[in-house]
């Protein structure tokens, strides 16, 4: 990875050990994100993203390391881990005790991925823990694939951008919930769910 590369996501890192808002690159557009183990900064994200409250919050992860620090990663949903991550693919797994209900709403789950984008993954790893990836527009507004397009009131409540120029954009992740042999499609994204079903059979 290039040093001058290196050195931002350092700062960017930095920020979000502090307790800060980053915006961030991914495998599809730009993420607003804060450590999901920072109460504090997970009420500013939410409200600074404008979020409905009860509405769960989407996690990334550097590693399966990361990953089991806040959920129970097992059986199908395990298969489909191997298969698609690194990649566009959320899991809807059962959230580890502890979590916070800013990001499980209460429903004792949360969705994960292991993202495709090297950066974001590298984000996480030097920030120390699994980060919040909300795509980073106001509720409601379309999502960035750039920091151009970042919303001046977004801009304003966050701590550090981490420009690393345009994202492919395209569709956002693939969301599904795997309960026994059933896989529930929460959204259909960048991975067709059908592929993820097929490779489950």
């Amino acid at each position: 990875m290039d040093p001058t590369l290196e050195a931002r996501i350092d700062a960017a890192a930095l920020v979000l050990r502090r307790g800060g808002i980053v915006v961030y690159p991914t495998e599809t557009l730009y993420a607003l994100g804060a450590r999901a183990d920072d109460a504090a900064a997970l009420q500013r994200l939410a409200r600074a993203k404008l979020r409905p409250e009860g509405k769960p919050l989407p996690l990334l992860a550097a590693d399966r390391e990361q990953v089991l620090q806040v959920a129970r990663l097992e059986g199908p949903a395990l298969r489909a881990a191997e298969r698609f991550w690194p990649g566009p693919l959320t899991l809807v797994l059962p959230a580890a005790p502890g979590l916070d209900a800013a990001i499980t709403a209460g429903s004792g789950s949360v969705g994960i991925r292991i993202p495709g984008s090297a950066i974001a993954r590298e984000l996480a790893r030097r920030a120390g823990f699994a980060l919040v990836s909300t795509s980073a527009n106001p509720a409601g507004g379309p999502p960035p694939s750039s920091p151009g397009e970042l919303a001046r009131d977004l801009v304003s409540q966050v701590d550090h951008v981490l420009d690393c120029g345009p994202t492919p954009g395209g569709l956002p992740s693939t969301v599904i919930r795997l309960e026994g042999s059933s896989v529930h499609v929460l959204r259909d994204g960048a991975i067709p769910a059908a592929s993820v079903c097929d490779a489950l059979r």
